[in-house]
């Protein structure tokens, strides 16, 4: 699998070294904003105003959603276009200072978003491997075209299934997509055969418009209170019974087999009216993870069965809109081959003794004498492809093609796509049977000493693979002609999964998601800041 290291390749490593530092700071730039899903509206500006310095073509606000952009840089004609992705979005009720102990940030709510994957280094690994790759192309005079997309909310998995539904991926000749890893067996490596599966989201909405039709409500009479009065259940009733019958049937959905989740949040629910007065308006959103469209289908049906007699129930309306809705994802392995040849040229991260001793301080803090090495030794190893994907397939059924969820799963269908997992510090248990603290993750996230190494290497993988794939014809034609084999003639062909969402689905940014709000008592995260 070992790659080449040519001149171009060279070219773009010496400028990540030379441009570490500042880089490293963007990476600041982007977790102290720590913005949450469809409202990272400081952090995509940011990449906007940066990328527009660097001298490329952006597109904010790309296919409806504000926190979205799609960036070009081209160089000479007829060259091959390759995408890579920003995402930004962090996730309420992480919020976490860069401190080895558990702080909350200052400022703001406890309940606050935070940055836990973090997907502020996995912005700036790639915009690294993208600014790299330019900078290669501008030297050499290599022909073809760089895009980048600003994607965020991935933590509701919305905007790639969006970016695709509009067409934006359909020029692509290829896409690399990089996170930091998740799974500790499959640390350094790319993923070989079993990408992510499905995520699907839907948020019911109950209205109560006429709370007076309600048939035991009665007639008020003489000096009777209207507070004293039936009332129909109404809007919060059924956002509550939405819950609780879920929750019931939630074990009958699909057969005890594979894995899957579904999950929920209140969105609204009555308005804080403490009246005797119907609530109106209640929203209820239900995300699910599983393997398989079918899967993801009959979940589905559950769902609008239990809305449709929940709003019978209630004397309410209801309507189910899409978040989103992902494709399981598809292989490459010619491209997997490619990007892991680059690793090795590249090598595994390295953490400094300074992200190490912040490691030893945190499992000090947790009670625990710490290991000369907290971290685990995997993370700055290399893991091949096939051994890792034995080690996945090992704890999955036969049938099970698909494992966990992200929506870059939705490239995977456009163009030939690679999944890179590049190991971030994370310390190791501090006893038998005890977990670390998830604030662990999250105060390591803000320490440069432990993620600069690892998105700057993520970088370092992007850009030499882009650089292959722009000047390898061979290597590029081997990756496309996978895709048209795994898909059946390509875009369109007959085993060709079209975007779930269908074509232009607007962007759901309308909804009340969690957000930083500017009131006349200073900035504030929904739920106001708690008094000093």
């Amino acid at each position: 699998m070992a790659a080449e290291l040519t001149p171009e390749k060279r070219t773009a490593l010496d400028w990540i070294e030379a441009n570490a530092a500042r880089l490293s700071e963007d990476h600041m730039t982007i977790w102290h904003l720590h913005e949450p899903s469809w409202r990272e509206y400081k952090s995509a500006a940011w990449y906007v105003e940066r990328l527009r310095a660097e001298g490329f073509d952006v597109e904010p606000g790309s296919a409806g959603m504000p926190t979205a952009f799609c960036a070009t840089w081209e160089q000479g004609s007829g060259g091959p276009t390759v995408g890579c992705y920003a995402e930004y979005d962090a996730v309420p009720g992480t919020s976490q200072e860069a401190v080895p102990y558990r702080k909350p940030r200052e400022g703001v709510h406890p309940n606050a978003a935070g940055h836990t994957d973090p997907h502020s280094a996995l912005g700036l690994g790639g915009l690294t491997g993208a600014l790299a790759m330019q900078a290669a192309m501008r030297e050499h005079g290599t022909a073809g075209r760089i895009k980048f997309f600003g994607e965020p909310a991935e933590k509701m998995c919305g905007s790639k299934p969006i970016h695709a539904s509009h067409g934006y991926y359909d020029d692509l000749d290829a896409a690399i997509s990089f996170h930091p890893t998740s799974l500790p067996a499959l640390s350094n490596t790319v993923i070989w055969e079993t990408h992510c599966g499905c995520y699907w989201s839907k948020v019911y909405t109950f209205t109560s418009p006429d709370p007076e039709t309600w048939g035991s409500a009665g007639e008020r009479k003489g000096a009777q209170n209207s507070h004293s009065i039936a009332r129909a259940p109404a809007a919060m009733d059924a956002v509550c019974l939405m819950y609780t019958t879920t929750k019931y049937t939630k074990e009958n959905m699909l057969p005890h087999r594979g894995s899957w989740t579904l999950n929920e949040a209140i969105l609204n629910s009555g308005f804080a009216t403490a009246d005797n007065l119907p609530p109106r308006f209640g929203q209820i959103q239900f995300a699910w993870r599983c393997p398989s469209v079918e899967m993801a289908e009959a979940i589905e049906r559950v769902l609008d069965n239990n809305a449709a007699h929940v709003a019978g129930l209630t004397h309410c309306q209801v309507q189910g809109d899409w978040v989103t809705k992902t494709r399981p994802g598809l292989a490459n392995n010619a491209l997997a081959e490619i990007t892991y040849g680059n690793f090795e040229i590249v090598g595994p991260p390295k953490f400094p003794e300074e992200a190490k001793e912040f490691g030893r301080a945190m499992i000090r803090s947790l009670g625990y004498e710490p290991p000369a090495e907290p971290f685990p030794e995997i993370l700055e190893q290399l893991v091949d492809p096939r051994e890792g994907e034995a080690a996945l397939r090992a704890q999955l059924p036969s049938w099970q093609k698909n494992y966990t969820s992200d929506d870059y799963t939705d490239y995977t269908w456009h163009a030939p796509t690679v999944r890179l997992y590049v190991g971030r510090a994370a310390i190791k248990n501090p006893a038998p049977g005890v977990r670390v603290p998830h604030w662990c993750h999250c105060a390591l996230g803000g320490v440069p000493a432990a993620m600069d190494p690892m998105f700057l290497t993520a970088g370092k993988v992007i850009a030499l693979t882009g650089l292959e794939l722009l000047t390898d014809t061979a290597a590029l034609a081997r990756c496309r002609a996978e895709f048209e084999e795994r898909t059946g003639g390509g875009i369109g062909g007959s085993k060709w999964l079209p975007p779930l969402l269908g074509k232009d689905y607007p962007a759901p940014v309308h909804y009340p998601w969690p957000e930083y709000v500017e009131t006349a008592r200073g900035t504030e995260w929904v739920l106001p800041t708690l008094p000093a």
